[in-house]
């Protein structure tokens, strides 16, 4: 899929707050600091379309952009993110869980993953809910130009086996660096392929 055209098309904290157009969404989600944002640019090839912070915990808001004119990518607040107080925690929980119970539009979550860490209970207890809750997603490997390939291959197979305790199968796996683009070409056919099937 070659994007064209990406702009920012509305923020929300509900679902009934969206852009009035209705698109097939996919949305990004992970742990504070995985490097959401700058995936986000990597992938739309627009600089500064979601915004990169040094702070982890900035994205407070559902963030819709509209890609090609044709579907729309869906930016999450990050999860698991310690030092905010319970009330903006809380409020945080409610505006994810809102949309993922209740967008309709949604045709796939991707779950980023630090591919410099071993994978995280919280990332853990996140995908085991979207189990339950029959939430179709991917997982997708950040600053995958961190680690050497020898060592990131191993990475993901540690984390693979820890997941296969609770699942039976593992969905589609991306590994991504917003430094050299790796992975980009993979994760926007995918979405390609995917919006063909619908």
């Amino acid at each position: 899929m070659e994007v064209t055209q990406a702009v920012f098309a509305g923020s929300s904290t509900r679902v009934e707050q969206r852009p009035k157009r209705k698109l097939p969404e996919f949305a990004f989600i992970g742990r504070s600091n995985v490097g959401k944002s700058s995936l986000i640019n990597m992938l739309t090839g627009v600089k500064g379309l979601a915004k990169t912070s040094s702070t982890p915990g900035k994205t407070r808001l559902v963030n819709h952009f509209l890609i090609n004119e044709s579907w729309y990518l869906v930016d999450l607040p990050g999860y698991g993110y310690a030092k905010l107080s319970n009330t903006s925690r809380k409020e945080l929980e409610d505006t994810i869980n809102d949309y993922l119970d209740n967008s309709d539009e949604l045709v796939l979550l991707f779950v980023l993953i630090d591919s410099r860490h071993d994978i995280q209970q919280n990332d853990l207890d996140f995908i085991a809910t979207l189990g339950e809750d029959g939430i179709p997603f991917s997982i997708i490997y950040t600053k995958c130009d961190k680690r050497g390939p020898n060592v990131l291959k191993e990475q993901m197979e540690r984390n693979a086996a820890k997941l296969l305790e609770q699942w039976e199968e593992l969905p589609p796996v991306f590994a991504t660096s917003s430094q050299n683009f790796s992975g980009r070409e993979e994760v926007l056919n995918y979405i390609e392929s995917i919006l063909k099937s619908l």
